[in-house]
């Protein structure tokens, strides 16, 4: 039985639970169905295709990762996988979108990167004008992001222009899922009309909480980054210096199966966060997947 003198406090309480909205209820954890996971297998091989070598992607002759999105025209390719990923852009007609790739990286290396010096620093204000300086990224990724950003740029407005289209999808493996995560947003705020959307295999933190309610805001439902079982990747850098994942996880379990878990860096032990409390946690071999079949890193 509750004291007659606890009732007051208790009153206030539950008033001040119900009444702030920081207090929220999150959403449950649900299964994916099979038609739901294949439909990622397009970007799965989109994103494995940024391993392959400009040559080849704007030829589309890559092989095997060229050929599981055949309909697809290419508009520009380059980096030169050393100190510029690799990357591609174009358009696929059976999905009415530009696709925009960036190259990932190997887990070691990408775990080298993560962990070595790095800070948090406010996002480029060139690129993304109009954005708040309380917007701090992972420097690495925004300098790498700004190298490729202008031709990045010209080539989905060209691909828009040329195909008639206002849909543009970002995605990559892991830096390259970074990399892509940050063109999205980039792309946003230079072409306000663009219906754009992220997918991504692997991905890093790569902002602060700032950037991760930014990127929930502007792309509500929007967002998608896709984690394979005992990856450590997508817990770096750690949340204690002060990187959070925007929304939009899914979480490939054990038993294969994929899990959509709700609000950013879910805790629960079916997601990422709650699963790889920390890298020593991880296993990195998972890092690669596969994705529905995709394993990435193979061109």
């Amino acid at each position: 039985m509750v004291s007659q003198a606890l009732l007051p406090v208790l009153t206030l309480v539950f008033s001040l639970v119900s009444a702030s909205p920081a207090v929220q209820v999150r959403q449950a954890i649900t299964t994916l169905s099979t038609a739901q996971i294949d439909a990622f297998t397009p970007y799965a091989f989109f994103a494995n295709t940024g391993y392959c070598s400009p040559s080849t992607t704007i030829s589309w002759s890559c092989g095997a990762n060229c050929n599981a999105n055949p309909g697809f025209i290419p508009v520009a390719a380059g980096g030169d996988g050393s100190d510029t990923q690799f990357y591609f852009v174009g358009y696929d007609p059976s999905l009415d979108a530009v696709i925009v790739s960036h190259q990932g990286t190997d887990p070691e290396e990408i775990e080298d990167d993560l962990t070595d010096l790095f800070q948090l620093t406010a996002i480029n204000p060139s690129l993304f004008p109009g954005v708040s300086s309380s917007v701090e990224v992972h420097n690495g990724f925004g300098d790498e992001q700004a190298m490729t950003a202008p031709t990045i740029l010209a080539a989905v407005q060209q691909a828009m222009s040329e195909h008639g289209t206002n849909s543009v999808t970002t995605t990559g493996h892991s830096l390259g899922a970074a990399l892509s995560l940050l063109d999205a947003l980039y792309l946003k705020v230079q072409i306000p009309s663009a219906s754009v959307k992220f997918i991504g295999f692997g991905l890093p933190r790569v902002g602060n909480q700032a950037f991760a309610n930014l990127i929930d805001s502007t792309f509500p439902g929007l967002v998608t980054h896709i984690n394979n079982k005992e990856d450590p990747v997508p817990t770096l850098p750690g949340e204690f210096l002060g990187f959070v994942h925007p929304s939009g996880e899914n979480h490939i379990m054990d038993s294969n199966a994929w899990v959509a878990c709700p609000g950013q860096d879910n805790p629960s032990t079916e997601c990422t966060t709650g699963d790889v409390p920390n890298i020593f946690d991880g296993t990195l071999s998972d890092h690669d997947g596969p994705y529905n079949g995709v394993t990435m890193g193979v061109c």
